[in-house]
């Protein structure tokens, strides 16, 4: 039996990345079946099995696992999400989109939802937990991806409200929706990545072609026959992307703007149709 806060503290000193102490009490907390705040505040030892065990997930941090990936899931909008290596790992900076949709839509739920990109189901669910009798559509062109959302969407309790379609982007799709949520591959073709990023999540998310704007250019001109009056469309997008993009919206015949992130920096193009 080992004291828990003396195992977190020799564990973290051993990890990578940059919330080491973080990434050691999610592990334990998984380990132990616990909370992980209610872990923090227990005073019962570790048992050395379980020590065991929680020295297992470590080493696998140690070589740049997520610890999304070790335990299975990862919060986001306060939703619990089965993750695999075929998905991004949920970000909060991702929140972004749903904060800024919540706002265009005080009072007045959108009916219906595209999620383009759809991954892990993140944004589309999140967006169906605020509003209970709106339904969605999530588009992914990985059929493995798509067996996570669908999986998450039943977890959730959504699976009846949420359809989810193999596809690129939005070809084929004919209906119009209220509301269309989009984190698509934003980083340039050949940007470096942390060890964590490179080695264990999908290039396929995350590359956008030599200036990472290529999805932009083809999913840009589809928003005008995709949003009705009243809608409004919200992409993702990276560090110095922003001007660029309102360009692009404007080329496309939409005025645009940006919103920033908790941080403080422009993360969402937000076009929205009067």
């Amino acid at each position: 039996m080992t004291d828990r806060h003396a195992v977190l503290r020799a564990a973290a000193a051993t990890l990578p990345g940059e919330t080491p102490r973080l990434d050691a009490e999610l592990l334990l907390a998984h380990v132990l079946g616990e909370d992980r705040l209610m872990m923090l505040v227990g005073r019962a030892p570790v048992p050395d099995e379980a020590v065991a065990r929680f020295e297992t997930l470590l080493a696998r941090r140690r070589a740049h696992e997520p610890v999304a990936h070790i335990v299975g899931e990862r919060e986001f909008w306060s939703l619990p999400l089965k993750v695999t290596r075929d998905v991004l790992v949920p970000r909060p900076d991702s929140e972004t989109l749903i904060a800024e949709a919540l706002r265009h839509f005080a009072g007045r739920p959108p009916a219906r939802v595209l999620d383009l990109g759809t991954g892990s189901g993140a944004l589309l669910l999140a967006a169906l937990s605020e509003w209970p009798a709106s339904t969605g559509l999530g588009i992914d062109r990985s059929a493995e991806a798509l067996a996570v959302a669908a999986e998450n969407a039943g977890r959730l309790g959504m699976g009846a409200r949420a359809e989810w379609r193999l596809g690129d982007w939005a070809q084929g799709v004919e209906e119009r929706f209220d509301l269309i949520l989009c984190n698509p591959p934003y980083i340039a073709d050949g940007t470096p990545l942390m060890p964590d990023v490179a080695r264990f999540e999908p290039a396929g998310a995350l590359f956008g072609g030599p200036d990472g704007l290529g999805p932009y250019r083809l999913l840009l001109p589809e928003v005008a026959r995709l949003l009705p009056p009243g809608g409004v469309a919200l992409f993702e997008f990276g560090e110095g992307q922003g001007d660029a993009l309102v360009a692009m919206a404007k080329a496309s015949g939409h005025a645009a703007r940006t919103v920033p992130d908790l941080a403080g920096r422009p993360r969402v193009l937000v076009i929205a149709v009067a």
